[in-house]
């Protein structure tokens, strides 16, 4: 029998978004829908398991868990890359890791103007103030003529652009190798990062987490900003020092903030981002579509086949297929 689990499948998708029954009979599968965030619950959790499937960079799996789980042959990201997947332990171990597309690009886009569209005309006030019986409590405002800052001209960035032009914003773009000559073609003017900053009433990020984006934002940042600005973060929560963030929130040293991504998920309970009135908070749905699910998890199916048949497809560590200690399927 080989033992296969999802990890962090918190709307209980993935078993209908993907047809598991292609797998051998001799597959069982199980779905865990609880975050854990201590290691020795995790080892109660996956010890015996031959292959875990982990839901993007939710559930971390450093050196210390893999040299826990001496059973465990094979790594799924939902991603071809993983922050949160310790790769260089999994290739020492002899663990094969592999990856699925995200179908993150489209959703991310679209739920980055949610969050503006939202913070721009109250849109979640209003609607609880309906709710409560009352009729137009605010004033909102139109994106036409605004200035767009994005801090990131990738992939995202250059559509989240795209649909900023269309609102006939302006768009003004800033990263560490970002280039005028890069900016115009991706849609946006370049400006240096302060200017953005200063500049723009919509800032939105779109890099990816590394040691050099880390903190990128940070009180000093903040402060630059227009008090009518808002911040939205549908990256990484850690690129954005969120102390500084809850501080300028708090103190209204910035309109509100639209975030997707946080320092630690699931949100504590008691995080002071969840009684802010000046925040829409989401719980990381960036890349949460059917779309993208499906596509996810029909991939992962595969990976699964194709690695039980000793031909492992979207390797990420493709090193460890040459490792005398490689587990594999007896």
């Amino acid at each position: 029998m080989v033992r296969v689990a999802i990890l962090d499948d918190y709307q209980k998708a993935a078993l209908h978004m993907a047809d598991w029954s292609q797998l051998s009979p001799e597959v069982m599968v199980d779905t865990f829908q609880d975050h854990l965030f201590d290691e020795d619950a995790l080892v109660r959790r996956l010890e015996g398991y031959d292959i875990v499937l982990g839901m993007r960079e939710r559930t971390p799996i450093p050196r210390s868990l893999l040299q826990r789980l001496p059973a465990l042959k094979m790594l799924i990201s939902t991603g071809m890359s993983n922050a949160s997947f310790d790769i260089d332990a999994a290739t020492d171990l002899g663990v094969v890791v592999t990856g699925t597309t995200t179908g993150g690009g489209p959703g991310t886009t679209e739920l980055t103007w949610g969050h503006i569209l939202a913070l721009a005309r109250k849109i979640p006030q209003e609607d609880q103030a309906v709710r409560e019986g009352k009729w137009q409590i605010s004033v909102g405002q139109g994106l036409r003529g605004k200035t767009l800052g994005i801090i990131g001209l990738g992939n995202i960035g250059s559509a989240v652009a795209r649909v900023g032009a269309a609102f006939q914003m302006k768009v003004l773009a800033w990263s560490q190798n970002l280039t005028p000559e890069r900016a115009k073609a991706g849609g946006a003017a370049y400006a240096t990062k302060d200017n953005l900053l200063r500049q723009s009433d919509f800032v939105t990020i779109h890099l990816r987490l590394s040691e050099r984006t880390t903190g990128l934002l940070g009180a000093r940042e903040l402060a630059l900003m227009k008090s009518t600005a808002y911040l939205i973060n549908t990256s990484r929560g850690p690129i954005v020092d969120e102390k500084a963030l809850v501080q300028a929130l708090q103190n209204n040293t910035i309109a509100g903030a639209g975030l997707d991504v946080h320092d630690i998920e699931p949100l504590p309970a008691d995080h002071p981002l969840r009684r802010l009135g000046n925040t829409v908070v989401t719980p990381h749905l960036g890349y949460v579509t059917e779309e993208g699910y499906r596509g996810m998890f029909t991939m992962a199916v595969e990976n699964i086949q194709t690695f039980l048949k000793g031909q492992p497809t979207r390797v990420i560590n493709p090193a460890v297929l040459e490792r005398p200690n490689l587990r594999g399927i007896q």
